[in-house]
């Protein structure tokens, strides 16, 4: 990898890294330890590291790195930001030719409360796709710059927005305080973006679409609704469908878990494909169970999870040839 191509795939990395010379003075550092360090990238550079991180009892320890030339790890460190924040952070200390040294900073995750088999199950996942998206998002930027055509212009900016909205839903399962962010969302919209996505596949399926333009927007968070949608479509192509139709309509006194919403929107997810096996139909919505032996388990209970956080609820009607996933989203208020 080259020095500019290292260098974009640096600054996309959820991790913290810091360069810093022979005389411990930042040389460069990247946004995600500027951001926790709360200071401004350009400000940093030229400060000894020493200030930056408020003097740590380790400092010696980087020297001593710098000196033997041989990597060090420490555990358990208490990082103080610029305004007082404190996080506990793993640090690792690699020496460079130059000579330099690079400090990887890795926050340790808060205690949480007891969550949920899947949830805790989404935390790791989420914890393991961050830097592979930054990977991803970095090379993507490269190729937009590089290419003169404007149709792969346009496809590496859909990698982009979709590594984005990724990485933004994986730094909301790690904190145990990822509430939706809620705003008015068009659902006509994410299904628009969704067929996007599907189309731009190597070997697209099928689409229809059966709106009703009548529909008001609902109150949402759009980037959970869009992975909502997203698992759902993706579900029915790798288990055989070759036409997905997206259908919207509006029910009235739905029952969504323990309350009956006057006014609901549906959203139909529709394919051709061979139906949910009967064995999987009583737990086709538990986290790690899947009908693929490639299969991870854990697309339809996101799915559930998400619509359950916005008041809503996913149900299923299968049979060969034919299965439908329809999404209950409440618009309004709701009673007992």
């Amino acid at each position: 990898m080259n020095a500019l191509a290292w260098r974009v795939w640096a600054e996309q990395l959820t991790t913290g890294l810091v360069l810093v010379d022979a005389d411990l003075r930042v040389q460069w550092i990247n946004p995600a330890l500027a951001e926790l360090l709360e200071i401004g990238p350009r400000s940093a550079v030229g400060q000894p590291l020493g200030l930056l991180l408020h003097e740590p009892a380790w400092l010696a320890q980087a020297e001593r790195v710098l000196a033997e030339q041989r990597a060090l790890q420490l555990r358990g460190i208490n990082l103080v930001s610029a305004r007082g924040g404190e996080t506990m952070v793993d640090i690792s200390l690699q020496p460079l030719d130059g000579p330099s040294l690079l400090l990887e900073v890795h926050p340790l995750a808060a205690p949480v409360p007891a969550a949920s088999p899947l949830s805790a199950t989404l935390r790791g996942f989420a914890h393991e796709v961050k830097n592979p998206l930054a990977g991803l998002r970095g090379a993507a930027q490269l190729l937009q710059r590089r290419v003169g055509d404007e149709d792969l212009k346009s496809l590496a900016g859909l990698v982009i927005a979709e590594a984005d909205r990724l990485a933004s839903l994986a730094n909301r399962l790690l904190h145990h305080d990822g509430a939706p962010r809620l705003a008015s969302v068009n659902i006509h919209e994410r299904l628009e973006r969704l067929s996007d996505l599907l189309l731009a596949e190597p070997t697209p399926v099928q689409l229809r679409h059966d709106y009703d333009p009548s529909l008001p927007d609902v109150w949402g968070d759009a980037d959970r609704l869009q992975q909502l949608l997203l698992n759902l479509a993706r579900n029915a192509v790798e288990a055989g469908a070759r036409t997905l139709t997206f259908r919207t309509r509006i029910e009235h006194g739905v029952r969504l878990s323990e309350r009956i919403a006057r006014t609901a929107l549906r959203v139909d997810v529709i394919d051709d494909g061979p139906g949910v096996p009967a064995s999987m139909r009583d737990t086709l919505f538990e986290p790690l169970v899947s009908g693929r032996a490639d299969g991870t388990g854990l697309g339809l209970a996101l799915a559930r999870e998400i619509a359950r956080e916005h008041g809503g609820e996913l149900r299923y009607a299968s049979r060969s040839g034919e299965t439908v996933f329809s999404l209950y989203l409440p618009i309004g208020p709701s009673h007992d």
